[in-house]
């Protein structure tokens, strides 16, 4: 099967976030105290992932508005993001002339094992996807690394003959040897760091935390496996 291309909408990367951004520091912010000492700091807030979302919303609105989809939510590191854009696209379809109607179904991938990604791609709930014949689906992921995993799954969702397939991913990392295509909406461009938050999570702890934060290496230490 050939390589599937998305192509960005509007040609945006998001909000790209540089190389050299220290973060914000985290005395500027309420975050569990559980997690003192684990944590470097503060990249995106939690108030801008929500009006990067809402505006994620409005441009999907306007892209398919009028169209049923089908949301594939990718579990777990999604589920927070793929909640609120669900959210901000329902509270567009009652106050606007257009509407979108959705199903949503969930699906879980793994590929990480402490902070390394590894060959083994594990995809859960995700077996028989026969009623995405012929629909319109939109992909939500969390964050975008390598491509790999998501280019695996596209592959897979493609072979039951969607009418057409759409990717929302709320960070994409600037990471070497990035073949995929990047997905149509994006929130942030983010450099290589390992970050957690906003359901991010590493060994399934900061998935507690609001907003998206780089990892301290004490941080790796307490929680590695």
């Amino acid at each position: 099967m050939e390589d599937i291309v998305l192509q960005t909408q509007r040609g945006s990367r998001g909000i790209v976030i540089d190389d050299d951004w220290p973060g914000y520091s985290l005395e500027l912010f309420s975050y569990p105290a559980h997690y003192t000492g684990d944590l470097q700091c503060v990249v995106v807030p939690h108030g801008v992932i929500m009006d990067r979302t809402e505006r994620l919303a409005r441009d999907i609105m306007d892209d398919l508005g009028d169209n049923d989809i089908v949301v594939l939510c990718v579990l777990k590191g999604g589920y927070q993001f793929c909640a609120d854009l669900v959210d901000k696209i329902k509270a567009l379809s009652c106050s606007s002339d257009r509407t979108i109607p959705m199903r949503v179904h969930f699906i879980r991938l793994k590929s990480y094992l402490n902070d390394q990604s590894t060959e083994d791609l594990h995809i859960l709930g995700a077996e028989d996807l026969s009623f995405l014949a012929g629909k319109n689906v939109l992909i939500v992921e969390g964050i975008i690394g390598t491509g790999k995993t998501l280019k695996a799954l596209l592959k897979h969702v493609e072979a039951f003959q969607p009418k057409m397939i759409r990717v929302a991913g709320l960070l994409v990392k600037r990471v070497p040897r990035n073949t995929a295509s990047p997905p149509n909406y994006i929130g942030f461009e983010i450099p290589d760091r390992f970050v957690v938050g906003y359901a991010l999570d590493y060994n399934e702890y900061f998935r507690d935390l609001n907003h998206i934060c780089v990892i301290s290496d004490s941080g790796k230490m307490k929680y590695k496996i």
